[in-house]
């Protein structure tokens, strides 16, 4: 598929700026689009005396990615967002526009959130990561309220099993790579099914001591999806965005993305963390044994997020080292280091 047939080439600025306006927004006429592979996002400037333009000059407008998730998948995810907001944790929430925060226009489905500036945490300072795992904590607090109704899981099944038979039904791996990856990633899939505490556990509304629990979480929470203010400006620090990827799954998951470096890095890292963390709520030290496991299934799911989106023509742009005989072989290794690391002691804190 070219990227002039690609569903998302009908999002000219022309059809960005007329769907902003079928909510009664008129904007200036400048139009930024922003980064973002699996959706198409916006940032547009509001025309002075246009609803909303004196307390948000400029918006950012979110298309979804056509037949990914359902209306009430999305409409979950911002129940979810402004139940944290609410609750004062630091979220940027999609705005309500005629009572409703999910909009349609020449069949896409888009929302509007406020424009919200940050730059990158330091992950190697102890205070910011203390900070973000107070934070964490407190969007925990509130995901442990109910469960998803619509939304998945973080689970084996649809992180592992799932991508891996799609990749290989697909013929997404070349001839000579394919044999290895396929055994590397049964293993491993194996191995982590075999311990799965939280595949089917409890949640903390139906507790079942024999299992761990599992909660409403932001899911993808990597360095990229929590922008940093100065903490002497009102509402400094840590806020977190892009909830689009919002699943069910163990607390856990929030926390091991924002892990690197050698082991001992990682540990000091982790224990920052914690240390915030557990100022606000309990954390189960049974999870750490999954931040292996966890990190295995999300390489077996970003390799099928990557094939199944390549006719998108921003994948190809900048995956572009995807899909060849070398990329399958590190893959392979990356498996087998992984089947490895599983069988080492978890980290502590």
């Amino acid at each position: 598929m070219t990227e002039s047939t690609h569903p998302f080439a009908a999002l000219t600025p022309d059809f960005v700026m007329d769907a902003l306006a079928a909510l009664g927004l008129m904007g200036d006429g400048r139009l930024m689009a922003l980064n973002s592979y699996e959706n198409r996002v916006y940032l547009a400037h509001l025309e002075p005396g246009t609803p909303l333009a004196d307390a948000q000059p400029a918006v950012v407008l979110k298309f979804y990615r056509p037949q990914r998730w359902s209306r009430a998948q999305i409409e979950e995810e911002h129940a979810f967002a402004l139940e944290l907001a609410a609750a004062e944790v630091p979220v940027v929430a999609p705005l309500l526009i005629g009572g409703r925060t999910l909009h349609e226009h020449g069949g896409f489905l888009f929302s509007v959130t406020p424009r919200r500036g940050g730059r990158a945490p330091e992950l190697d300072d102890g205070d910011t990561l203390e900070w973000i795992g107070r934070f964490l904590a407190r969007l925990h607090t509130v995901g442990a309220r109910r469960p998803f109704a619509n939304r998945p899981a973080v689970d084996v099944a649809s992180y592992a099993i799932e991508p891996r038979q799609w990749l290989l039904a697909h013929g997404a791996l070349p001839l000579e790579a394919e044999r290895g990856w396929a055994e590397a990633s049964q293993d491993a899939i194996e191995l982590i099914a075999a311990g799965a505490q939280w595949t089917g556990a409890r949640t903390e509304i139906d507790p079942d001591p024999a299992g761990l629990a599992t909660l409403r979480l932001h899911a993808d929470c990597h360095v990229g999806n929590i922008l940093w203010t100065p903490a002497d400006r009102p509402g400094g620090g840590p806020h977190f965005v892009d909830l689009d990827d919002c699943r069910s799954g163990p607390a856990v998951q929030d926390l091991w993305m924002l892990l690197a470096g050698e082991r001992a890095e990682r540990q000091r890292q982790l224990g920052a963390l914690l240390d915030g963390y557990e100022q606000v709520r309990d954390f189960d030290r049974r999870e750490l044994a999954l931040i292996e496991p966890l990190r295995t299934l999300r390489l077996i799911h970003h390799s099928a997020w990557i094939a199944r989106r390549w006719d998108d023509p921003a994948f190809p742009a900048a995956f572009t080292g995807f899909g060849t005989p070398d990329y399958w072989r590190g893959q392979t290794q990356l498996l087998r280091e992984q089947i490895d690391a599983m069988a080492a002691p978890p980290l502590v804190a």
